[in-house]
């Protein structure tokens, strides 16, 4: 019964962002259209305007809608890159451990029942490196954070740990977004914002702890 009632409310939640196209106040347009009263509102109470901001990107992130990456060079433009880094990183990881935890409640035993002997040698996997397995793709911004967030649910990966690698891992190219921000009125959209360069330094970022990885285990075995 309560697993009906939550998936209710998520998909209640969902259906009126689309139904009532509230996608469109979370777009980068509105937010330049609207910027001048956006910074007057955020400059007449500054805590409570970032608190309701906070828990609105906890929101977009937990209930895995679009506008995360907007509202991401939105902090950046009205708090600048190290309070707006502090407040995306935190609200991002909190939206995505409650998406996780969704998915877990939700689709876990289903999955199990269904797929368990094909989940095992993958949950095998995580037990033993679930915390290099998500930090690389954490790091790597070609994996649709939202998947990632359900996928990684369904597996036994413990909710900590996916909370401080997530932490980690989405904060590079969280302060790219922030950082952007800043200059919000240059930017046209999202889409050029990571370069094949710029990725290309994430990957091999992601791949760093695995090569750490061989090293030691070859040098141990080469004691040993």
């Amino acid at each position: 019964m309560k697993k009906a009632v939550l998936a209710l409310v998520l998909i209640g939640a969902t259906a009126a962002y689309f139904a009532f196209d509230l996608g469109q106040y979370l777009s980068l347009e509105n937010f330049k259209a609207s910027q001048a009263d956006i910074v007057a509102a955020k400059d007449a109470n500054p805590a409570l305007y970032i608190a309701g901001f906070f828990l609105l990107y906890v929101a977009v992130t937990g209930l895995s809608i679009p506008g995360a990456a907007i509202m991401s060079l939105v902090a950046g433009a009205l708090v600048g890159v190290v309070l707006g880094t502090l407040i995306v990183s935190f609200a991002s990881t909190m939206g995505a451990t409650l998406a996780f935890l969704s998915s877990r409640y939700l689709l876990r035993d289903w999955v199990q029942g269904k797929f368990g002997e094909r989940l095992r040698a993958i949950d095998d996997g995580l037990e033993k490196d679930g915390a290099f397995y998500l930090f690389t793709l954490r790091l790597i911004p070609v994996f649709p954070f939202f998947v990632i967030n359900l996928l990684m649910g369904l597996t036994r990966i413990k909710t900590g740990t996916f909370f401080w690698v997530s932490q980690i891992g989405m904060l590079p190219a969280t302060i790219v977004f922030v950082n952007a921000g800043t200059q919000i009125s240059r930017i046209e959209s999202t889409a050029g914002l990571l370069s094949p360069t710029l990725i290309a330094s994430f990957v091999a970022l992601a791949f760093f702890p695995w090569v750490a990885k061989g090293i030691v285990a070859m040098v141990k075995r080469g004691r040993g």
